[in-house]
């Protein structure tokens, strides 16, 4: 029987999208565990979340009062097994990578309690093939987040094949906690948002590399012309090159070619312009 009452939640991955998570699950009144192999990223990620509680207290988001009590509820460490071995929920946000997935949930599902959650914070990939290679396939699922986590106010939701109606209702319960709004997808590869996101930004490196406008010209139209907070490159600057690049091959192998990475991403990153994170992308940003 899965546990409606979700208190203790861990996320996997104290990446951009871990730490965004984790300042939501801890704002939200949840007991946060941010767990990653690498103490410095750690470090990183908590000194990040730190000053996004700051800046919310500063804009009258939060009060004092709750952003202490936020950071009270947040801790980090190292270790898997003892990161998941009081959770409710397990959220990862790890690398898109299968492989890299599953590893984390085999872990996972060896040291957390029986009626704990499994939600992989994947954007493209199978929550099915995931739960399958653990022993709680009706108790995973996947929360897609959005960047940045804080602001954003979607969670894509999907189902696996086995996913149960009560870990689908926790989970919605947990995400509205967190003053988000949800969707309701069943799995497909590339659910609603990336099979559009990835389409829409692939066609706007298509037109850089035939020479039909400027990054900055192409992302001014979608803005301007049709109404997107983020233009295309702009915003795949933000999310990584690498990580656009593995949703596109994902999406490629699965869906056929319209979704074929376009050749000055698969060059780019090659050469280490991976956007924001390395200070190059389609924009030259500082470091």
């Amino acid at each position: 029987m899965i546990s409606t009452e979700v208190t203790h939640i861990t996320v996997v991955g104290s990446g951009v999208m871990g730490r965004g998570i984790a300042y939501v699950s801890a704002v939200a009144g949840y007991n946060t565990v941010l767990q990653d192999i690498a103490v410095e990223q750690l470090e990183r990620a908590y000194a990040e979340i730190e000053a996004t509680v700051t800046k919310a207290v500063t804009r009258n988001l939060l009060t004092q009062e709750e952003a202490t009590s936020a950071l009270a509820r947040l801790t980090t460490t190292t270790d898997l097994p003892k990161a998941v071995a009081k959770a409710d929920l397990v959220i990862e946000a790890v690398i898109e990578e299968i492989g890299v997935k599953i590893d984390v949930f085999r872990t996972a599902d060896a040291f957390a309690p029986a009626h704990a959650i499994f939600a992989t914070n994947t954007s493209t990939m199978s929550p099915t093939e995931i739960g399958a290679s653990t022993g709680r396939p009706e108790k995973t699922i996947a929360m897609h987040f959005f960047n940045p986590v804080h602001k954003m106010k979607l969670i894509e939701i999907v189902r696996g094949l086995d996913t149960s109606d009560q870990c689908f209702q926790t989970i919605c319960d947990v995400a509205r906690q967190m003053g988000k709004e949800t969707i309701e997808v069943h799995e497909f590869p590339g659910f609603v948002t990336s099979r559009i996101n990835c389409v829409i930004g692939n066609e706007a490196m298509k037109m850089v590399q035939e020479g039909v406008a400027s990054p900055a010209d192409i992302d001014k139209a979608l803005r301007l012309g049709l109404n997107h907070p983020m233009g295309p490159l702009e915003m795949v600057d933000l999310v990584g090159l690498d990580a656009r690049l593995r949703n596109m091959q994902y999406l490629h192998e699965k869906l056929g070619e319209v979704y074929r990475p376009a050749p000055i991403l698969e060059k780019y990153v090659k050469a280490g312009r991976l956007g924001r994170k390395s200070g190059q992308g389609f924009y030259t940003y500082p470091q």
